[in-house]
């Protein structure tokens, strides 16, 4: 085979896997913006179990359920939420719609992913990514989720305390709160993958654990300037509340990047000494 013709396969292997995840992506898209979850509870050996049914429901569908429950979690009781532009709530159905699509179809978008990309790769590529796939999926859902349930309305309530102070009315637009809440909570969910970040070039050999640890000092100062523009105000105060556990991540990793590399050390066998004359 040519090198046309091996290009071609390639395209024609990447568009059949990005049409396939693309069906499915649209598949759920459609379901979250076009029915609603209707809450049952099933009797299972005598024990009431709470389900729930799909039902149609195009304007009280699931991202309106979830923008529901968004807002009464996440603000404090007292915040009024404005309808400010004549399609923000459109437009905050839709990222939120986007953002559950994401969630529910990575599984699929990494099979495809891993089941194109597994032929190409060494076997010590593939240990890795088996060995950091787990981790970093888990890490990344604890972050998100850490963002959102905690972090997420402590900065609310820390911030309209200002308002309160400036005796303001606590309001907020919808597309603001939207779109704030969910890119706050995803920079924290990628905050949770800076250790398996280190580990990883530190297993592939491109930066020893060494390095990690001579530039804490840098580290320190990205940390902060990832702070500062992932949040909203110039307080700094929120800005220490995302670099405060990103630091503490990033030595997480250098301690484990540092460990692999003492084992692998370790396995290896000692180097013969060159025959002297």
């Amino acid at each position: 085979m040519g090198d046309l013709e091996r290009i071609l396969s390639i395209v024609a292997e990447v568009r059949r896997r990005v049409v396939r995840i693309g069906v499915v992506l649209a598949g759920i898209f459609g379901f979250v913006l076009l029915f609603k979850l209707v809450p049952v509870r099933v009797g299972i050996a005598g024990v009431p179990v709470p389900l729930a049914y799909p039902w149609p429901s195009p304007f009280y569908n699931v991202t309106a359920q979830v923008f529901r429950a968004m807002a009464a979690y996440l603000l404090p009781p007292n915040v009024v939420l404005l309808n400010v532009g004549i399609a923000d709530s459109i437009v905050a159905q839709m990222e939120i719609g986007l953002l559950l699509t994401l969630v529910v179809g990575m599984p699929w978008i990494v099979h495809e992913a891993a089941a194109f990309l597994m032929p190409a790769l060494r076997t010590n590529e593939r240990a890795l990514i088996r060995g950091v796939g787990i981790p970093a999926t888990a890490l990344f859902a604890v972050g998100f989720t850490a963002g959102l349930l905690v972090l997420t309305p402590f900065t609310y309530r820390l911030l309209f305390e200002y308002v309160a102070g400036m005796g303001l009315a606590p309001v907020l637009g919808v597309q603001s709160f939207v779109t704030f809440t969910l890119l706050y909570s995803l920079a924290f969910g990628v905050v949770f993958e800076l250790p398996v970040f280190l580990y990883a070039l530190t297993r592939l050999g491109i930066v020893r654990a060494s390095s990690w640890r001579q530039h804490w000092r840098g580290a320190v100062i990205g940390c902060l300037v990832f702070g500062m523009i992932v949040t909203p105000d110039n307080s700094g105060i929120t800005m220490c509340l995302i670099a405060l556990p990103m630091f503490g991540l990033y030595v997480g990793g250098a301690y484990f990047a540092g460990r692999w590399e003492r084992r692998r050390d370790a396995r290896e066998p000692p180097r013969l000494a060159a025959a002297g004359g």
